[in-house]
């Protein structure tokens, strides 16, 4: 029978960034953005039942909620420490798991190979700073460095609300309370309205999911705090978009009235195959001027595309000319970055 910890052990040396493991498959592992199966032999029902049971056995709540919600999200640590965010769920009736290998490391945004101007994220005092991108594609990395950055540089009080938490913080200039939903909040909505009781600066959202929980984190951010939050979305415009539909109409014009007080900057981003082994983000950037603010104010939603692109000067930069520089420079091949080309770039190669 294959020990759980010994298959993640052998995750961890292959450099794979996620395992999945359902009955009557193979295990897989995913390196550099692809999967791979691990051996030939199925996972037997009694097996992948110990293996999953294993691993939620530090989690006395996590079989409850799974029963009743059929998925549950926690986290599980070897005994050597390292860390996998696990997500148990049934599919045909069958249960399975992914858990993805938490970096007990935080890297800088240099050794992320981030455009440097992300930083100015980090300088910001008050705000509201949005992390897009399909999921794993390193949204909860580039913003545990934009939080470590902020730990090594300034005395603040940051708060973090996820679901599970991932990256463990150690306080150095500043000092971190990281709260996981389930165990130390009810929900998000309730973790950060209370926030303002316990003196923050700096609030970091693990995802943001639901209506109330983005009204909530839109009017902390009010406040003159400096919140962070990642969300499923594709990139600035849509995030906007996404964010006023998300509302009944009649609130819009206020919600529209809102994003542009509070928003500070989208980042939105992909990781491809680096040519030279792993992976290496491709990334647009939205920086909040004043002309973006207007056509948020105005609804003019399909303006910020044109504004991103002609505001290089300011540090913005479009996602089309991150993977064309990429490709430029032989870091990404074509026809991998070619899939994240937007529709008008694609036609016109």
């Amino acid at each position: 029978m294959r020990v759980i910890d010994d298959l993640l052990r052998e995750a961890q040396e292959y450099g794979a960034s996620d395992v999945h493991i359902s009955i009557g498959r193979s295990p897989f592992f995913r390196i550099d953005g692809k999967l791979a199966p691990v051996g030939e032999k199925p996972i037997e029902r009694e097996e992948g039942l110990a293996m999953i049971e294993h691993v939620m056995a530090g989690n006395p709540s996590a079989p409850a909620v799974l029963e009743k919600e059929r998925q549950v999200d926690f986290s599980y640590a070897l005994p050597d420490g390292v860390r996998f965010r696990v997500n148990v769920f049934y599919h045909i009736g069958q249960l399975a798991a992914a858990l993805r290998l938490i970096p007990s490391h935080i890297q800088t945004t240099e050794e992320l190979h981030l455009p440097p101007q992300i930083l100015q994220f980090a300088e910001l005092k008050q705000g509201f700073v949005l992390v897009v991108g399909p999921a794993g594609h390193g949204k909860s990395t580039t913003l545990a460095s934009l939080i470590d950055y902020i730990n090594e540089n300034r005395r603040e009080h940051i708060i973090s609300i996820e679901d599970p938490i991932e990256y463990l913080f150690s306080d150095k200039q500043s000092i971190i309370d990281q709260r996981e939903i389930g165990g130390d909040a009810p929900s998000f909505q309730e973790a950060i309205r209370v926030t303002l009781r316990q003196d923050p600066n700096v609030i970091l959202i693990g995802e943001i999911r639901d209506l109330e929980s983005m009204q909530t984190a839109l009017t902390v951010a009010e406040t003159g705090h400096l919140v962070y939050a990642t969300l499923h979305t594709n990139d600035a415009g849509q995030t906007i978009e996404r964010i006023i539909d998300s509302f009944p109409a009649d609130q819009q014009s206020q919600v529209r009235s809102q994003l542009a007080n509070a928003l500070s900057g989208v980042i939105s981003q992909r990781l491809l195959p680096w040519t030279t082994g792993g992976r290496i983000p491709a990334v647009e950037i939205m920086m909040v001027t004043t002309a973006i603010r207007n056509v948020i104010r105005e609804g003019s939603i399909h303006q910020i595309p044109g504004i991103i692109q002609t505001s290089s000067d300011v540090g913005m930069q479009t996602l089309d000319a991150s993977l064309q520089g990429l490709v430029d420079t032989g870091a990404v091949r074509l026809e991998d970055a070619r899939a994240y080309f937007s529709a008008t770039k694609r036609m016109a190669r």
